[in-house]
Parts: structure tokens; C-alpha cells; sequence
């Protein structure tokens, strides 16, 4: 058997910066419920999330994520900050962003486009379609976006 045979996908690898534990979970679930392997990280405040990003302190051996799942409303540096960051760090800004917030105020929708969000998803409040939105996305975003390579910088 040669070794292309054994290959098997990578598990796509998620950052999700949420800080309500209740998110998370139903994030989880979600995921956990799906048909794409993954391995969900989650960070629970804007600082964590860019060192996570940097690769700096205890997050020094985490992969680079495919994908961010972005919450506006965090704690000490919010989603707005972080994504600007992200967005304005050659390195990163390939990475596509979520933003995934309860806000369904239109100049926070507008403001995260500006800032280069892929994408903007209200939260729903029902816990089943919770799930159900973030399978939606995690569908979409691994089964038929192309999703950019690494970037050798």
C-alpha cells in the first residue's frame, strides 16, 4: 500500500473566540454533531485570541487556524479590535473570519464587513437552531469553499 493511500485528510482546525460558556458548548455540540472532522480551540477574550494567533506563551505549539469564529462582544479586547489586527497582519489576514454574535445592529454587521469579515451570522437564540447554523456554515465553508493555503511568510 503506498502512502497516498493512507492519506487522510487533515481534521480542519477552528479558533472560536467566545467568551459565554453556554456558546461554546452549543458550538461544540454543533460541530461534534457534524460530518466535517475537526479540532475546535476556543479562546475566551480578544488577547487570548491574538496570542493564540501569534503562536506566543501557551499557545507557542497551536496550528494555525483554517478558520476564526469571531464574537464581537468580549471581554478586555473586543471582536472589532481583533479583527482589525488580524486583518492588517500580512500573515493572517488570509484566514477567514466569522464573525458569530448576538449584535444584529446594522452598524455592527456593516462595521465587521469593513474590517474584512468573510462572513456575519447572528446567533439565534434557540439553542437547536444555534447548532443548526453553525453546521449550516461548517458545511459551506469545508465541503465547498476553497479555503486559501498557508502562507509562506
Amino acid at each position: 500500500m503506498s502512502k497516498s493511500d493512507t492519506f487522510q485528510a487533515e481534521p480542519a482546525q477552528i479558533l472560536l473566540v467566545e467568551d459565554n460558556p453556554g456558546d461554546v458548548r452549543l458550538t461544540r455540540e454543533a460541530f461534534k454533531q457534524g460530518r466535517i472532522e475537526n479540532d475546535l480551540h476556543v479562546v475566551s477574550d480578544g488577547f487570548e485570541a491574538l496570542s493564540f494567533l501569534a503562536q506566543e506563551d501557551e499557545y507557542a505549539d497551536v496550528p494555525r487556524p483554517d478558520l476564526i469564529l469571531l464574537d464581537l462582544n468580549l471581554p478586555r479586547k473586543d471582536g472589532e479590535d481583533v479583527l482589525k489586527e488580524l486583518k492588517d497582519d500580512p500573515a493572517l489576514r488570509s484566514i477567514p473570519v466569522i464573525v458569530l454574535t448576538s449584535s444584529s445592529a446594522e452598524e455592527d454587521i456593516a462595521r465587521s464587513y469593513e474590517l474584512h469579515a468573510n462572513a456575519y451570522l447572528t446567533k439565534p437564540v434557540d439553542p437547536d437552531e444555534f447548532i443548526e447554523t453553525v453546521r449550516a456554515f461548517e458545511k459551506f465553508w469545508f465541503s465547498v469553499v476553497r479555503l486559501p493555503p498557508e502562507a509562506d511568510i
